[in-house]
């Protein structure tokens, strides 16, 4: 009787990907393939073996050694009435020898076919057997740039993806099926909610401003707040720290030659003046300046108007932020009155309520579209142009613009194009919007996009109470920490960024196509140091995450009481006091459709990404060295625990306040 013929094993482990659609129920197979050899074809066979986040083992058993590994084959198979997307890491297989392979997937998986894949240090074979699209990978190395193209939406603007609709992306990036599922479920919720209230389509004005809570969503505590407050001052004051948009507010040392405010219009019984208090660092400035002389949108036939205020606060002995006075055109003259908190009460409210109008539509346009959407695509298509996925910045950075080019394309298509949201309820919409965006990227800094150099440059290290500088400093300091440890483990010297030749394209085409190549942005035009690189990097993370979050999350919360932030005004500044009452006020708002689907909006830009974003994913199949893995650990950890600080300490705020979580840094950027 013969004996039993001895195999040799190859012990095989797959890593499938974290996100939310990576697993697959379909049976895998796979073939190694050796310079002596190849396995049969085996199916991979285990209970939950391809979840997501899965790390499973195998082994393969061949008669004899196949020698030195260069290809394997996989392929998936599902069961016949389902089929699924696979997205699996990578596959590592060790020799019964004790040689470790490594392959490198990173690439969803979507039909039966085999598909070959190299080992990452093996030789090029000109026998290949892949589909096309892996061709492409292995054979043609500017395969990536006739997935990923460049397009110019409209001068002045940055580059974006060139897409039509989001199935004309790469199956890679578009939105999982649990994602399409949870985003979709929200606008149809949303506009139930309208035809039930039957306001989506309504022309009429309001006639009493407490007919507007009706719509409010009453289980949002924040809009109930926010209705209850938007008259006080020192509510309004408040919102230029905490709420949806920080970004403008900056300490004033001298007065603006167009804004001729006195002492004895804002201090007429002392006991301070305005020269004294700016010395102190009491005075702080916000201007609109970016909206003046744009025409605005016309809506069903009728124009609508926007101002472009110029705003004086003063910060009081009891750390609260008050206006002093406001004029809402850029240019003074006998019309343009400034108004005062002594003048009478509606004089007062209007010129307040144009401000809020205001602050909506260069907030949505500029710091939340441009700086946040608009700048994450830039650095996204960059990325998947120009950095391999094996790379550690592409590894580094994908959890964090997963889902930027499908939202980027439906915010094209359904919010800002000729007949979207923006052109039916938004002042700033059609051509406004453009100018908008071309005035903002103009004018826009690398260093207004770095938390730290931003605070010190609009003068607000000392205010009080300024809570999104608080969290977002320490959000970047514990990002910059993370990228400092994974950057400077990889790149030992200077010289090896200067040469890493994907870094340098990657950040070129970032300087070209975002930026349009202007120096005085302040947009590095290449690496030369690992300093330069790990900023980079941090504010990228910052940006697509903890950013967003900030000018994103809050916007129903503020904004879903309407004459708070009133996205168009339907009649001019007044440009004389003394003529402004409720009816007037109330003609001035918009309209009761254009609330409606306005609140709507806000509520799904408010909701897409907030419950859906959980702490950041970085498996320790995508890594593999024991020191990246730790530093991970630690990451998530510093998040997490800010994120608890955070948490208590809103729990014993008086005011309301939308903060980034540092425990949901995973990319964030959703409409």
């Amino acid at each position: 009787m013969k004996g039993k013929v001895k195999m040799v094993d190859y012990k095989v482990t797959v890593s499938t990907g974290c996100r939310d659609d990576a697993g697959t129920s379909s049976r895998v197979h796979i073939k190694l393939k050796g310079t002596d050899g190849e396995s049969e074809r085996i199916w991979l066979e285990g209970d939950s073996s391809f979840i997501p986040g899965a790390v499973s083992s195998f082994t393969v058993s061949c008669p004899v050694s196949i020698g030195e590994l260069y290809w394997i084959e996989l392929d998936k198979q599902p069961p016949e009435t389902q089929d699924d997307c696979w997205f699996p890491v990578k596959v590592v297989v060790k020799s019964p020898e004790g040689v470790t392979y490594k392959f490198p997937i990173f690439r969803s998986i979507t039909t039966t076919d085999v598909q070959s894949f190299r080992e990452e240090n093996g030789l090029r074979y000109e026998l290949y057997s892949g589909t096309f699209d892996r061709l492409w990978e292995l054979f043609d190395p500017d395969w990536r740039e006739k997935y990923y193209l460049w397009h110019l939406d409209g001068e002045g603007m940055p580059h974006c993806m060139k897409a039509e609709t989001t199935s004309s992306l790469p199956s890679e990036v578009q939105f999982s099926w649990t994602k399409k599922w949870e985003f979709y479920s929200n606008v149809i919720a949303g506009l139930i909610e309208l035809k039930l209230k039957g306001l989506a389509d309504s022309k009429e004005n309001w006639t009493d401003l407490d007919d507007i809570r009706g719509i409010l969503n009453t289980k949002n505590h924040l809009s109930d707040y926010v209705r209850l407050r938007w008259k006080e001052d020192a509510f309004f004051g408040y919102q230029f720290l905490n709420g949806v948009n920080p970004m403008l507010i900056q300490r004033c040392s001298a007065l603006p030659n167009n804004f001729p405010v006195t002492d004895e219009m804002v201090f007429p019984r002392g006991p301070y003046t305005l020269v004294e208090e700016m010395k102190k660092g009491n005075i702080f400035l916000c201007d609109y300046k970016l909206l003046d002389g744009l025409t605005p949108n016309i809506i069903d036939g009728k124009q609508q108007y926007m101002a472009a205020p110029l705003v004086l606060l003063h910060k009081t002995s009891d750390d609260e932020l008050m206006p002093l006075a406001i004029q809402l055109k850029q240019t003074p003259a006998g019309d343009n009155p400034i108004f005062l908190p002594t003048d009478s009460e509606y004089d007062w409210l209007m010129a307040k309520v144009f401000v809020r109008s205001a602050d909506f539509n260069l907030h949505q346009i500029n710091f939340h579209l441009l700086r946040t959407h608009l700048l994450a695509e830039v650095f996204t298509v960059s990325l998947m142009r120009n950095v391999k996925r094996k790379h550690l910045l592409h590894k580094l950075l994908i959890p964090h613009t997963r889902y930027t080019l499908h939202i980027n394309v439906l915010a094209r298509t359904n919010l800002i194009s000729e007949n979207g949201a923006f052109s039916q309820f938004v002042a700033s919409g059609g051509e406004a919007l453009k100018t908008i965006l071309k005035r903002s990227l103009s004018s826009l800094t690398y260093s207004s996009l770095c938390i730290p150099e931003d605070i010190t440059e609009r003068g607000l290290e000392a205010v009080p109470n300024f809570y999104y500088r608080d969290d977002g400093l320490k959000l970047w300091g514990i990002i910059q920490r993370f990228v400092q440890g994974m950057l400077s483990f990889h790149y030992k010297s200077d010289a090896d960024v200067e040469r890493d030749e994907h870094l340098q394209d990657w950040i070129s085409e970032i300087f070209e196509y975002g930026f349009h190549s202007r120096s005085s942005t302040g947009i590095p035009q290449r690496f030369n140091t690992v300093a330069e690189l790990v900023k980079f990097v941090t504010m990228v993370i910052f940006t697509c995450s903890g950013q967003h979050s900030a000018v994103n999350t809050g916007q129903y919360d503020y904004g879903g009481w309407m004459p708070n932030t009133p996205t168009t005004m339907q009649l001019p500044p007044p440009t004389r006091k003394g003529k402004t009452s409720e009816e007037t006020l109330l003609q001035t708002l918009p309209n009761k459709g254009q609330t409606a689907n306005a609140m709507s909006t806000l509520w799904l830009l408010s909701n897409s990404i907030s419950d859906t974003a959980h702490l950041v994913h970085y498996p320790d199949a995508d890594f593999d060295e024991t020191t990246h893995c730790e530093l991970i650990r630690a990451y998530q950890g510093d998040l997490q625990a800010l994120s608890a600080r955070i948490c208590l300490r809103n729990l014993l705020l008086k005011v309301p306040y939308t903060y980034m979580d540092p425990a949901k840094v995973e990319n964030s950027v959703a409409i």
